[in-house]
């Protein structure tokens, strides 16, 4: 008798459909709400990314029309443009290398390079090799070297974890032969 009634309550228990809609929204609301916020994130990833670029490449087309030679105080107000410009929040750091191509020896030489930041300047025997990462350049063609580095964080922690955005721009001189650090020899 106790095993009927037990049985038949199962049974209808099996057939009642009454909360269904709440159960099934208990198990897909979170999945849902965890999916919107990845696709912010990846988004918000992707737009500081665009954005990131696009302030080194303005660093870079500003630096390529200069005729005087750069300094430090303009080092430092490159690099605080840089950040106004990304809009960043963590450690930036900014690298502005003059470099010249020598096709006798096949290799890049730097005339000089300048950081501010975490980030060591570069040397000649740095850049020997990149034919790979510069673009073809005839002999004794200069090109300015600037790359920025900058730390994003990730508004949700939903997968994706903190890290550096780097940035290689190379730019020709504009309206000079060479752009000079402090003075031209």
């Amino acid at each position: 008798m106790f095993l009927a009634r037990i049985k038949s309550r199962l049974s209808g228990f099996g057939r009642n459909e009454d909360g269904t809609i709440a159960l099934e929204a208990m198990i897909v609301l979170p999945v849902m709400f965890w999916a919107f916020l990845s696709m912010f994130s990846i988004f918000d990833a992707f737009r500081t990314y665009s954005i990131n670029q696009k302030a080194a490449f303005t660093i870079g087309d500003s630096i390529s029309r200069e005729t005087a030679p750069l300094d430090q105080a303009y080092l430092t107000g490159t690099l605080q443009l840089f950040e106004y410009l990304s809009q960043s929040q963590g450690q930036s750091a900014l690298r502005v290398s003059s470099l010249w191509y020598d096709a006798a020896q096949d290799r890049f030489f730097a005339d000089w390079s300048k950081s501010n930041g975490t980030v060591a300047e570069l040397s000649s025997d740095d850049v020997e090799t990149w034919q790979t990462k510069l673009p073809v350049l005839p002999d004794g063609e200069r090109i300015m070297l600037v790359e920025t580095w900058s730390e994003y964080d990730p508004p949700f922690a939903t997968g994706l974890e903190r890290r550096e955005i780097t940035n290689f721009v190379f730019t020709r001189p504009r309206f000079a032969p060479r752009v000079c650090w402090e003075q031209c020899n």
